[in-house]
């Protein structure tokens, strides 16, 4: 099978650097995002497999917590996701595997440190524990659960006209990308979950590498406090990864 890779990058090259000016203001502002969104799923729908590293941070209890840096692998079918933490120091070694319609629904997991001495266990996504560590189920993980997210959400809120939209090119982790940046004034009745969201699209592979959603300000000139942040680097596609890679 052919074999992409999306570059080289670290922790030292996250932060995200300005290299062309904002678009002019357009009549119909989703226009470009939506079609960014299908060259998404054109290019996703090509994926077999890839594999990544994956930093998320995460506001859990009200609190944002350290960056996590994890080794991820994601087949599209069955959907099927490896991920072994390196950081934060105190998870390095915690293991999780899930394959959708496999083990009852449940995932697999060995924790870090003394408690991985017990080996892999069972759990079902809507156990305490996994709702304690993230905001979102392992069915959710990765790179197509964000495209298919976005496609649904933006033709709706094209048709509320309240979204201001901005995009531009920007160079995230060495990687060339269109940043699209929507900001919505009000949660309009639960309509929108975050007042901000911020979304990398390669523009080499199409796909987005980089999603950022901020809570509703304080005030109306503040710009919000960082609720989660996911990226993706160094992506590799269509490497054949084994069935046996997801399986514990």
């Amino acid at each position: 099978m052919a074999r992409t890779s999306m570059g080289v990058a670290g922790l030292g090259l996250i932060l995200l650097t300005s290299e062309l000016a904002a678009r002019p203001p357009a009549e119909d502002s989703f226009r470009e995002p939506l079609e960014w969104i299908a060259r998404a799923r054109k290019a996703y729908s090509k994926v077999s497999d890839y594999s990544c590293m994956m930093i998320k941070r995460e506001t859990m209890d009200g609190t944002l917590g350290p960056n996590h840096i994890i080794a991820l692998r994601v087949r599209t079918d069955p959907f099927s996701v490896n991920m072994r933490w390196l950081q934060p120091s105190n998870l390095a070694g915690q293991e999780v595997y899930y394959v959708e319609g496999e083990n009852k629904g449940q995932l697999r997991a060995k924790s870090a440190g003394l408690l991985g001495a017990i080996g892999f266990i069972s759990v079902h996504l809507d156990d305490p524990r996994v709702l304690s560590a993230s905001r979102h189920s392992i069915a959710e993980a990765g790179i197509g659960a964000m495209i298919e997210r976005f496609g649904r959400d933006w033709p709706e809120e094209r048709k509320l006209g309240q979204t201001k939209v901005t995009v531009t090119t920007y160079k995230y982790a060495q990687r060339k990308c269109r940043r699209v940046e929507l900001i919505h004034p009000s949660p309009a009745g639960g309509k929108f979950q975050h007042h901000r969201c911020v979304i990398y699209f390669d523009l080499e592979s199409h796909l987005p590498i980089r999603v950022e959603n901020y809570d509703w300000p304080a005030k109306p000139d503040e710009r919000g406090e960082l609720v989660e942040v996911f990226s993706y680097i160094n992506v590799a596609i269509n490497s054949g990864l084994p069935a046996g890679l997801f399986k514990r």
